[in-house]
């Protein structure tokens, strides 16, 4: 266990339910959802909330599991809306050759790997909390991003939460928790390599 994950547990364990959920669900919401809540240390956390669920009888998992998938959820919803409502229309008033370039290049990425940049992006901290805004800048397609969006906050945030949960009684739940994690980051990885090479093969035969 890490450092910052003893740190959360010790905080949290003499909180009282209610103020225990509500400072969980607040500090993922502001991670995901807010960018500048990019350093928040969500894996740490979620870790920690399980830990304590396990170890506290008034905590409830279930509860916590939804909670956490409430606050994943709904932060990069906001997040989406934001880049859609407010970064589109500023990128869109900047009429250099390179930000217009920019913004076709993006957009082309994320109708074709969107769905995974954003599941995938879950797992890596700081990056999961702007992908979203630009997902919603690049207009990919609302209910892809919603599904993947689900998905990943399932995962993610109810996945590491349930680790810590079960981690106290079967500590090979951590390691499992991280394969899965890794396993999602390096299919994303490998299809953009695939496609890449598929790409310079594409414009070769040209």
């Amino acid at each position: 266990m890490s450092d910052l994950t003893k740190f959360f547990v010790e905080e949290f364990q003499n909180l009282a339910p209610l103020i225990f959920y509500l400072t969980v669900g607040t500090i993922i919401f502001i991670e995901t959802g807010v960018m500048l809540g990019f350093f928040l240390p969500g894996d740490s956390l979620l870790f920690a909330a399980g830990i304590v669920a396990s170890t506290h009888g008034d905590i409830d998992a279930f509860t916590l599991s939804v909670v956490v998938f409430m606050a994943a959820f709904l932060g990069d919803q906001v997040g989406f809306v934001f880049g859609r409502v407010i970064g589109r229309p500023y990128l869109e008033r900047n009429k250099s050759a390179r930000v217009q370039k920019m913004i076709v290049k993006s957009e082309i990425y994320y109708d074709k790997y969107g769905f995974w940049a954003v599941v995938g992006s879950r797992f890596i901290p700081w990056v999961r909390t702007f992908v979203p805004p630009i997902a919603g800048a690049t207009r990919m397609n609302y209910y892809k991003f919603l599904l993947a969006n689900s998905l990943g906050a399932l995962i993610w945030g109810v996945g590491i939460t349930m680790s810590g949960f079960y981690a106290a009684s079967l500590p090979w739940v951590k390691t499992s928790a991280v394969t899965i994690g890794w396993i999602f980051i390096s299919l994303w990885l490998l299809s953009l390599i695939v496609n890449f090479v598929r790409h310079r093969q594409a414009l070769r035969g040209k």
